[in-house]
């Protein structure tokens, strides 16, 4: 038998001896011997119907108690184990089920709890407040609660938000309670190979912040030594329990590395390898589990694989974003014995794979590896697809006239499990054995790339005739704003809402009967105008100077606009978790996009809305990088060529609301700071195409019409220049969460065009009191002039 090892051949004769009982027995034991596996690095713990939503919100409404929700969380984690299992795969994560967050679960797991959460009950209702704050009035001796939230920021450059950790300078960890260990017992007991999943140390440590103001600009990763002693003790744990692998999720090694990144990586896999134990941990207890480290979302530098070989037994990379990086990976790994995860699966997209090229590359990493250093994965977790296509129709209906979305051209998370079945059996059984699977995945990407549906000639010779005058308003700022201010005679601090006013229970049941057609069309525009009416009637009741229609006809900022326009879309049961229980459906971006027959999208709305008050109204709209990033988009042509459709469907929206009479339209535009690359070399072709989206969105309205955008739960100070380029005549930002150095670039840039900064944060249930918000907005001042 010729067996190939790294890089040696060796020739090896082997006797048939009594115990592999005949030869084809020893054949299929040594096959199998030799067989690559398949992992998965996380599943959608929301639940095929969204289960746990529906629990954590009926415990959050005192409808259900404590141990209910454990329950339904146990019942619900067991069963997501055993679908990955029954869809054939052989490595099952455990630890990535959370009731709210996986980094927020990891701060709690190592008793990172902010002093003010340190007086509330262990437990959820600690977890909770950590996450969505927390006010209850006093009762009898037990006194008031009014917490606010933790901060909370996009991952990465996904549309999930994560719970930023909040550190004390000289904070201290220790290990608390058994949560994952307990996860992985459960997982044992069903007999599964289940494989614990953690947020690594230097990741955990990079995505958290310093709570005091005074630590501004200090290293989190200052920390490290502190925190190394709580990350052996889980090890040691899990070894205790019979773990025989541990995933560790080191996704910020994907970024570019600032100084010391590449130290702290030497320092805590050397103490995690057992090697050489930093002080304060136990030198006799070794961790003896095998480790895989695991990247996504781009590309892991040279440097930092070869320092992980050192001390780890696997390395996950994100092939599908990054498949370059797989050449120089088995250049540096060829004389080692690390297990190779190919993330060849896309684990934030919904296209069915290209198998053949995936084997293709699974192949390659063999040919240097060997089949027993190689296993198959997704990119990354599989929480950012929806469940399964087995929920959705044959083809999405659509407004007449619309194309439709055809089934067969989408895999969800339970798909791309086969799809790593798929790909490991042509590698252990060659190619001949999944010949039908390629084929339909063939014919699946060649029917997608091809059909007329999906192609509008207009609109690509429209984009094909746009100039860069196009995306330049008619006059400068000064000039647009001394138009404004004549036309809107506003107070010094103008007061406004971002757009959307609760969608209550009355406005869901009515869309829900529209929908399902037991209503007519008239009866639920009236309906809709009703709820117009009340939210105008409120703001003005209220004093707001800049008013709103409340958008109760609307689902999703995103969904919404995508129903008018061609080339979206859209699902029936595809739901991804956004944030804690929020979950969202994304469209899906297939065909070349326009206003819907030309027809206009909401200004009959917004014109019946503002024909109800002498105030401003603001039109409501979602900006073109947004409307593709929180969107699964086609990958067939060119993004910045696509974002230029979505700005020109929006102009004609913006400026028919203009000929209406709206005097302000606000175009969110949230996605473009999460958009941004992962490396700072590609951030200045993301930003250029997405800054001439949205100015050629909003270019073609006169000086006195008012451009609001809206952006939030973002960094800013590494984009100034851009969102000055932006141009927008006002744009309002997330301050009731994030601390002032988000309001102090504004000052070091001298920022002159308007700025809204929000008091109110609308994703924690609890009200923050008047001097709360007085206070806050004393503090913007000093940054911030009045005017």
């Amino acid at each position: 038998f010729i067996f190939r090892s790294n890089t040696h051949i060796s020739l090896s004769l082997f006797s048939l001896s009594r115990t592999h009982g005949n030869t084809l027995d020893f054949f299929c034991s040594l096959f199998s011997m030799m067989s690559i596996q398949t992992a998965t690095l996380g599943f959608p713990y929301v639940g095929p119907q969204r289960e746990l939503k529906k629990s954590i919100e009926s415990f959050w409404a005192a409808k259900t108690s404590q141990e209910d929700l454990l329950r339904d969380a146990r019942e619900l984690r067991v069963s997501l184990w055993k679908e990955q299992q029954q869809r054939g795969i052989d490595v099952i994560p455990v630890g990535d089920f959370t009731l709210y967050d996986r980094v927020l679960d990891a701060a709690c797991d190592f008793g990172v709890v902010p002093q003010r959460y340190r007086d509330l009950r262990p437990g959820l209702e600690q977890y909770f407040a950590m996450a969505r704050g927390l006010q209850r009035p006093a009762a009898g001796s037990v006194p008031a609660i009014d917490v606010p939230a933790s901060e909370m920021k996009k991952w990465f450059d996904t549309n999930y938000h994560f719970i930023v950790p909040e550190f004390d300078e000289a904070q201290k960890f220790s290990l608390q309670g058994s949560r994952l260990v307990d996860q992985f017992k459960e997982a044992q007991a069903l007999g599964l190979n289940a494989r614990p999943v953690i947020i690594g140390p230097v990741s955990f440590l990079l995505l958290g912040k310093l709570a005091s103001h005074q630590d501004a600009g200090k290293d989190t990763l200052a920390l490290l030594p502190n925190l190394m002693p709580a990350y052996l003790s889980l090890l040691g744990q899990l070894n205790a329990a019979g773990a025989q692998w541990i995933q560790i999720d080191e996704p910020c090694l994907v970024f570019d590395q600032k100084p010391g990144v590449l130290e702290a990586v030497n320092h805590a896999y050397d103490a995690l390898s057992g090697w050489s134990p930093i002080s304060g941990a136990d030198a006799t207890a070794k961790v003896k589990a095998k480790l895989l480290v695991a990247t996504y979302f781009g590309r892991v530098d040279e440097q930092v694989i070869s320092t992980l070989a050192k001390y780890v037994d696997g390395l996950h990379l994100d092939l599908v974003r990054e498949p370059q990086q797989l050449d120089s990976a088995l250049r540096l790994l060829v004389s080692t014995s690390l297990v190779l995860s190919l993330g060849l699966v896309d684990g934030r997209n919904i296209w069915k794979n290209d198998l053949s090229g995936s084997i293709s590359l699974a192949q390659e990493a063999v040919a240097h590896l060997g089949s027993h250093h190689i296993q198959v994965a997704p990119s990354c977790s599989l929480m950012h697809c929806p469940y399964s296509i087995e929920f959705e129709p044959e083809f999405t209906p659509v407004p007449e006239g619309k194309a439709s979305l055809p089934k067969q051209w989408l895999a969800f998370a339970t798909e791309k499990c086969t799809e790593l079945v798929v790909i490991a059996k042509a590698i252990n059984q060659g190619r001949k054995a999944v010949l039908h699977e390629i084929k339909d995945s063939q014919i699946a990407l060649e029917a997608r790339f091809s059909a007329p549906s999906t192609k509008l000639p207009q609109v690509r010779e429209r984009c094909a005739a746009v100039t860069e005058a196009d995306s330049r308003r008619q006059s400068v700022y000064p000039v647009r704003a001394e138009a404004q201010r004549a036309k809107l005679n506003l107070p010094l601090f103008p007061t406004t809402t971002i757009g959307s006013l609760p969608q209550t229970q009355e406005i869901r049941s009515m869309r829900l009967r529209y929908t399902r057609g037991t209503i007519d069309k008239a009866t639920y525009d009236a309906f809709i105008q009703k709820q117009i009416k009340y939210a105008v009637d409120f703001q003005e009741r209220v004093g707001i100077d800049v008013l709103v229609h409340g958008e109760s006809e609307r689902t999703d900022m995103v969904e919404h606009f995508g129903h008018l326009l061609d080339g979206y879309g859209f699902t029936k049961n595809g739901w991804v978790v956004s944030y804690g229980s929020r979950c969202v459906k994304p469209p899906i971006v297939f065909g070349d996009v326009a206003r819907h027959k030309g027809k206009a999208m909401t200004v009959d709305t917004i014109a019946y809305a503002q024909s109800l008050t002498r105030k401003p109204m603001k039109g409501m709209l979602t900006g073109p990088v947004t409307m593709l990033k929180w969107a699964f988009v086609r990958d067939d042509i060119p993004l910045p060529d696509l974002c230029q459709q979505v700005a020109l469907a929006l102009r004609d929206e913006i400026n028919d609301l203009e000929a209406a009479g709206i005097p302000c339209i606000q175009v969110d535009e949230p996605a473009i700071r999460e958009g941004l690359p992962l490396r700072r070399s590609d951030w200045n072709t993301y930003l250029e195409w997405s800054v001439r989206s949205f100015r050629l969105a909003t270019s073609g309205v006169r000086d006195e019409t008012q451009i609001h955008t809206h952006m939030c739960y973002s960094d800013f100070n590494d984009i100034f220049s851009a969102i000055k380029a932006l141009d927008a005549d006002v744009i309002t930002i997330e301050n009731s969460k994030s601390d002032e150095k988000l309001l102090d670039i504004f000052n070091q840039e001298k920022y002159t065009n308007e700025i809204g900064p929000g008091v109110y944060d609308i994703h924690s249930p609890r009200v923050p009191p008047v001097s709360e918000m007085l206070s806050r907005m004393e503090n913007i001042a000093r940054y911030i002039p009045a005017e």
